[in-house]
């Protein structure tokens, strides 16, 4: 199958112009895939929740991505192997990382944040920032939160600054200032006029893209605090760091950072479709056509985005919420459906598929179009 020129003529399209903007907001999801996983299952609600790998908390080599704020007290944190997990909190509620589900609300989460008219950078499932010129952005800020909340049901933080940078930080301070007892859904401005005020007595590891190995040796060298790295010389970080560290962090640790905004989302590395059925699906022949309509359709949005499909994956959810993906690698990249469609059907088959199912989805993996 011929995969059509992104421009029509040709030519690569031309690269997004960075953009710079009176105001930058950083909006951050609340707990997104836990958010996400009690929208379909209210009784998770209230409950210690941790989504990763599998679900299966006993699986090595697989860690928490997500954990609710009931399994954040009891001492799990993301990136935490998923053992390490269980026994911090061995009564919570394990559920497998869902692609398919999350890809399709973080993008209708991204439509509605677009749907006020600002530029918005996408940064993942559950973060953007957004670009404002208006004279009030906490309204705009205020807009955002109540347009994704009403759209998709998620609650979230965000941050307004004049950088990435610092607008990030602003959405920290924003979570962890609760109000009525919710301890994400808040606004908060951060900027040169406040930024001592609230950074300056904060250990350096608060400053965004500083991670524990710089904050120990800043902390080795007697740099423990905002205001400390403030007021260590730029040629001294640099002697400790080097240039592009060293001037990074004396630009970081007085506010500074990147104030543009490319509304162009980065690249997707794959696409998915996901479906629940009104009534549980028990036929395995309906499943497969189900799942060939879901590919198809797909497959046309791929190729009028000329992209490449290295990888197919399939999710199935009984009527349990028992949720398990399966994927394979294709033998070669293509966009070919006679390709495509027979390793999807392979994957259903490999399913056990002895109980109703509620949900199917298909998710394409795309290959790097500059490789």
């Amino acid at each position: 199958m011929h995969v059509p020129d992104v421009t029509g003529d040709g030519q690569p399209p031309a690269a997004p112009t960075p953009q710079r903007h009176r105001w930058i907001l950083h909006v951050d999801l609340d707990q997104f895939q836990v958010s996400v996983e009690r929208i379909r299952d209210p009784d998770l609600v209230g409950v210690a929740v941790i989504v990763g790998g599998s679900g299966d908390p006993e699986q090595p080599r697989t860690v928490v991505t997500c954990a609710s704020y009931e399994a954040r007290e009891q001492g799990v944190r993301a990136g935490m192997p998923m053992r390490a997990a269980l026994r911090k909190s061995p009564d919570a509620v394990f559920l497998p990382t869902d692609h398919a589900t999350y890809d399709a609300a973080s993008a209708r989460v991204m439509d509605a944040i677009a749907s006020l008219g600002h530029p918005v950078e996408v940064w993942g499932w559950d973060e953007a920032y957004v670009g404002v010129d208006a004279d009030d952005p906490v309204a705009v800020a205020e807009a955002v939160r109540e347009t994704v909340a009403a759209v998709t049901g998620l609650r979230s933080a965000v941050g307004i600054s004049d950088n990435k940078q610092r607008a990030k930080m602003a959405t920290n301070i924003a979570k962890s200032r609760p109000v009525d007892g919710d301890p994400a859904a808040r606004v908060f401005v951060l900027t040169g006029e406040n930024w001592m005020a609230e950074m300056g007595d904060r250990p350096t590891r608060d400053l965004h893209s500083v991670g524990p190995k710089t904050a120990a040796k800043l902390a080795a060298a007697g740099v423990d605090t905002v205001a400390d790295l403030v007021a260590t010389s730029r040629q001294d970080l640099i002697d400790l760091f080097g240039p592009h560290q060293g001037t990074w962090l004396s630009v970081l640790a007085r506010g500074g950072g990147d104030a543009t905004i490319t509304a162009e989302p980065a690249l997707a590395r794959s696409h998915s479709k996901v479906q629940t059925f009104p009534t549980d699906l028990t036929d395995v022949a309906q499943m497969h056509d189900r799942l060939a309509e879901l590919t198809e359709s797909l497959l046309e949005q791929i190729v009028g985005e000329g992209r490449v499909v290295f990888r197919v994956a399939v999710t199935v959810r009984t009527t349990t919420f028992f949720t398990r993906t399966k994927s394979r690698k294709l033998p070669a990249p293509t966009t070919s459906l006679a390709d495509i469609e027979p390793a999807v059907h392979l994957l259903l088959d490999r399913f056990d598929l002895d109980r109703p199912v509620r949900l199917l989805g298909v998710r394409l993996e795309l290959t790097d179009p500059d490789t």
